[in-house]
């Protein structure tokens, strides 16, 4: 077929209409959902609570070698109510690394300023408006473009917006400055992002003040607090902060980045480890491959093992199959076979185990066997 002489123009997102967050209509509220820590955990059947005692022992085991324990989940943990409680265990050190979704992040966000959030998906489609929501897309852009300046990823930066209630930007004029005098300079390319998103979008320089009343609910914002690594792991036009004026992949993509490499430093102390992969079917066994490659691949140029004894926990809602993951994976005439949550993992050297669990009964019922320990 000949070439097509006229392509279609890409969209221009700068003419977007956005419209208040407040506006919107949420579907929960931080208040509604929240799960109390101390609150009894729901039912659980007998071996999935084997494997979470077994869990907690591992845990508590890699805690005193001082090896990784990766907590990787996906928006439905926070959406259901389990901030929570994995605050908990953030606060009480059983987590040195968490990894979510651009989903993850936009729903912590948006209950630790608003303290609702959701909206339908079907509704909201229909006109034009899903995701164009300004307070959600503009400071988690803003959060991104600010800690670029400092070298932070997408986690630290957005973490650190939340627990000062804003950000103070540089001035246009002296972003321009250094532009001039150090354009070879490592921060060129993101200080050239933030003062062309000034000066489109006209933001001043000096204080931006975003308070966050629910601040205690966010996950980011704990993490933060507490110094444990929060990575986030996002995709272009994945989430609802791809549908703002201000939205930027260049950005989204330098914080992702550095939050790869964030990552695979956790992945370099699993040795001897846990990794938990919460509600995360997509996100978390892709980077968790891409990643543990990284780390071997330096190691074995080192003239040192590869990656071993690790122990990992798949958690999720699907039909695990009716396979034992822990004999490695299935033929591929088995159905289970094309379970890419549990397939990948099982890949990843170490033992495999899945639970077929609510994402937050288990972390309920982990957090109260990790505290009799």
């Amino acid at each position: 077929m000949p070439d097509n002489p006229n392509p279609p123009a890409p969209l221009d997102l700068t003419k977007l209409k956005v419209f208040p967050l407040e506006q919107r209509i949420s579907q929960t509220t931080i208040e509604e959902i929240a799960i109390k820590p101390d609150s009894a955990p729901p039912n659980c059947d007998a071996e999935n609570l084997r494997q979470i005692e077994e869990c907690a022992k591992k845990i508590h085991a890699a805690k005193q070698r001082g090896a990784s324990v990766m907590f990787i989940y996906g928006a439905h943990l926070v959406k259901n109510g389990g901030s929570e409680i994995l605050n908990e265990l953030i606060a009480q050190k059983w987590i040195t690394h968490l990894a979510t979704n651009g989903a993850g992040t936009i729903h912590d966000w948006e209950f630790a300023f608003l303290g609702r959030s959701t909206e339908s998906v079907e509704k909201n489609v229909a006109t034009g408006t899903f995701g164009t929501w300004d307070e959600t897309g503009r400071n988690i852009q803003l959060a991104l473009l600010a800690g670029a300046l400092e070298e932070r990823g997408y986690g630290e930066s957005l973490g650190k917006f939340i627990c000062d209630d804003g950000v103070t930007l540089p001035t246009a004029e002296a972003l321009e400055s250094f532009l001039k005098t150090e354009p070879s300079h490592p921060l060129t390319p993101a200080r050239a992002e933030l003062l062309q998103a000034m000066r489109v979008h006209k933001l001043a320089g000096g204080r931006h003040e975003v308070k966050h009343p629910w601040k205690s609910s966010s996950v980011i914002g704990q993490a933060f607090a507490h110094r444990v690594p929060l990575t986030v792991h996002p995709g272009i036009g994945y989430d609802i902060i791809s549908n703002h004026p201000m939205f930027n992949g260049a950005v989204i993509g330098r914080a992702a980045t550095i939050d790869f490499r964030q990552f695979g430093a956790a992945v370099e102390k699993v040795e001897g480890g846990v990794v938990l992969s919460v509600g995360s079917a997509i996100m978390g066994p892709q980077v968790f491959e891409k990643s543990i490659s990284c780390v071997n691949n330096l190691r074995i140029q080192a003239g040192r093992k590869i990656v071993h004894d690790h122990t990992i926990y798949v958690v999720d809602l699907q039909d695990g199959g009716n396979w034992d993951w822990t004999k490695g994976e299935p033929p591929r005439d088995n159905p289970a076979y094309y379970l890419r949550f549990c397939k990948s993992f099982s890949r990843m050297g170490g033992a495999m185990h899945y639970l077929q669990c609510d994402n937050v009964a288990f972390v309920h019922h982990l957090l109260h066997q990790l505290r009799k320990m």
